[in-house]
């Protein structure tokens, strides 16, 4: 078997780190959600938390289109 390009090398550790971006703040928001009212968390932060976490959300996705649009290139 051959050894992967540098090119292949980094596009593999993009697409690990944005799927552990999506992993953790998924884990981070669920935590979140059900910590929140058992310690008294005012509503403003929660949406604080649903911000961040849709911020993080986002750029997974937008390096995921990045990944697969250099994929998909001739």
């Amino acid at each position: 078997m051959s050894k992967p390009s540098p090119d292949q090398m980094s596009r593999a550790r993009q697409g690990r780190t944005a799927s552990l971006v999506i992993a953790g703040s998924m884990l981070f928001w669920i935590a979140a959600q059900w910590i929140g009212p058992q310690i008294g968390l005012a509503g403003n932060y929660a949406i604080l938390i649903d911000l961040i976490v849709l911020a993080a959300l986002f750029w997974a996705l937008v390096v995921s289109v990045r990944l697969w649009r250099k994929r998909n290139d001739p």
